[in-house]
């Protein structure tokens, strides 16, 4: 899982090469919707379009911090220094966000037919509220509660939750720090905001004095005729979210029609879940791929048109549109995982590739269902999980913070690492990082001969010496032994995150 998340945070870090820059869209809508080609086809203008203090976008910009404050809560516990370097970027969109105000669509009026930005107020505050719940700060925290009313947190009360809409996730993270007793001088703003956030359960569950959401004869919220499963999805996602806040703090959800357990949240998120697995009058899974029916006409590119290795040629813009968008046949692909745009008002489905409303599959529909199926899983299997994402689990210290510890359990070596960032600099486009390693014997015994294997290392190190064999180091000849509770320090610099480092043997 989390090497899946660093595959997009990596695309991320590239794209923030300074501090005041972000790169925000590559390709051009207008030419792109002219042609129907495959990706590994495509002709149409790559061009590349950033943000700047001279071309603000505080909506985008605040949006990509909060997607790198959240991943380094998920990578701190398994690779520290990744989690370190996420949080700097966080830290450093925000800031720019926050200094330099615009809509991103002023700055890329190309992205204005097509993700048009309503506003940049509930991003500020949704980057904001990330970064106090990845760091504790309680500079975020005050930041929200200064601007409550002026940028609409504690004003707005929502019945969406969507890309362009981040104000109920807002509420929900807020409302946490409120249940968790940890709201201090601030309580009375984070009440407001927890008002607002039980103001969209409720609506979810039609218990908000006549206010609610919209729902389908088969029982799935609808908000709108366009992809309208990104929102029943986002909003199932965070109805899961806030059910565990409430149930971890033995809170009820309080409504205008009534008190609500947790479990209620729970149970309407499950149901659309199911609805959208199938379980609706059509009989029709709209996540494609499975079950025994799904959508297989849908609208996109690379499912559509077959690849060269069977079509041997490439497929030209307008002959997409002729031999393949039209094509009433199945795709030559499947698209498994895409979650399409979904039924209309009246659960009705058509499977039409040329039906884009409904048959057009969007990431920001298939991402918070992820988020819900893995609850629901953890749910069905009583809650257990692995984590198998680095053999060694490395815990370490971010800046100024108390080092944590790990001793290797596959290798049963008393080592510990504790590993820290201790100061970072760009040179060129690149940000390289001196990486400092304490290596503490933790048992009751000296140790000797002590070899080490350290992987995804860049750059120089010092304090180690190689012995020839491929990634394999071991200590300086004048400490060949470490006796009980002794510790050796080594250094290394490169541009990127941590070296995986582990035991490989010891007498």
């Amino acid at each position: 899982t989390l090497w899946s998340i660093r595959w997009v945070t990596d695309y991320f870090i590239k794209a923030h090469p300074q501090p005041n820059v972000l790169w925000g869209q590559v390709g051009d809508g207008q030419s792109d919707h002219y042609c129907w080609q495959r990706a590994e086809d495509m002709t149409t203008s790559r061009t590349a379009y950033k943000l700047d203090q001279y071309h603000p976008g505080s909506d985008l910009a605040g949006e990509t911090a909060a997607a790198f404050a959240a991943p380094s809560l998920a990578f701190k516990p398994y690779n520290s220094s990744y989690s370190t370097i996420l949080l700097s970027h966080a830290k450093e969109l925000f800031s720019f966000a926050d200094k330099y105000r615009g809509l991103y669509t002023d700055s890329i009026p190309n992205a204005k037919a097509f993700y048009m930005s309503s506003g940049y107020s509930d991003e500020l505050l949704w980057a904001v509220a990330w970064l106090h719940r990845a760091t504790g700060d309680q500079y975020y925290l005050k930041y929200t509660i200064d601007n409550a009313g002026y940028m609409g947190g504690t004003g707005w009360g929502m019945k969406e939750f969507s890309w362009d809409n981040k104000y109920a996730g807002v509420q929900v993270l807020l409302s946490k720090v409120l249940l968790e007793g940890k709201g201090g001088p601030y309580t009375s703003t984070l009440k407001q905001y927890q008002m607002k956030a039980d103001y969209f359960a409720c609506a979810c569950l039609k218990k908000n004095g006549g206010y609610n959401i919209q729902t389908t004869p088969g029982g799935l919220m609808y908000v709108r005729e366009w992809n309208n499963l990104q929102y029943s999805s986002a909003a199932a996602f965070l109805l899961a979210v806030y059910s565990d806040h409430l149930s971890a703090a033995n809170a009820k959800l309080n409504c205008p029609d009534g008190s609500v357990q947790p479990q209620a949240l729970l149970d309407f998120a499950r149901s659309q879940a199911d609805y959208i697995l199938g379980k609706n009058r059509q009989g029709m899974s709209y996540l494609v791929g499975y079950g025994p029916k799904y959508p297989i006409r849908v609208h996109h590119r690379g499912a559509s048109v077959p690849s060269i290795f069977v079509q041997r040629s490439s497929v030209s813009c307008v002959q997409g549109f002729d031999s393949w968008y039209r094509r009433s046949q199945a795709d030559p692909n499947v698209i498994y995982g895409a979650l399409v745009g979904g039924p209309d008002q009246n659960d009705n489905y058509s499977d039409d590739r040329t039906n884009y409303e409904q048959s057009e599959p969007t990431l920001s529909g298939t991402a918070p269902l992820v988020g819900l199926f893995a609850k629901l899983s953890v749910g069905s299997y009583g809650g257990g999980y692995s984590k198998p994402y680095q053999t060694t689990k490395q815990q370490a210290t971010s800046y100024k913070a108390t080092p944590t510890t790990y001793t290797p359990k596959q290798s049963g070596a008393p080592i510990e690492f504790l590993h820290s960032i201790t100061a970072n600099w760009m040179a060129g486009n690149t940000r390289y990082y001196r990486h400092k390693v304490i290596i503490k014997n933790s048992s009751q015994k000296q140790i000797s001969d002590l070899k080490l294997k350290i992987e995804d290392l860049s750059g120089p190190i010092w304090g180690l010496i190689p012995t020839g064999q491929k990634n394999t180091y071991q200590l300086p000849r004048w400490q060949k032994i470490l006796r009980a509770e002794q510790t050796h320090d080594f250094v290394y610099v490169q541009g990127g995150p941590q070296a995986k480092v582990s035991v490989l043997s010891y007498y």
